[in-house]
């Protein structure tokens, strides 16, 4: 469920090359504030899929929403 999650928001993903430095720069729309920049569009890849795992766990701990991707959701359970 998290791994088909997480797939599917990577799926939407955006990348440039910034031309000042030449890095790859990364985001994914929808989600304020997941964003990478790397030499290499791999480690850009990996940067930015290593900051959205942060970004989900961060909301969950807050018990904040997090955004639909194509039908998918994690929705958080209190317990108790």
């Amino acid at each position: 469920m998290v791994t088909d999650y997480i797939r599917a928001a990577m799926s939407r993903a955006r990348y440039e090359i910034l031309a000042g430095d030449h890095t790859f720069y990364g985001e994914i729309p929808g989600f304020e504030g997941v964003w990478a920049n790397s030499p290499t569009l791999e480690s850009c890849r990996e940067q930015l899929e290593e900051v959205l795992e942060e970004w989900i766990l961060v909301r969950v701990a807050r018990g904040l929403e997090l955004p639909v991707v194509d039908g998918r959701s994690l929705a958080v359970r209190k317990v108790g």
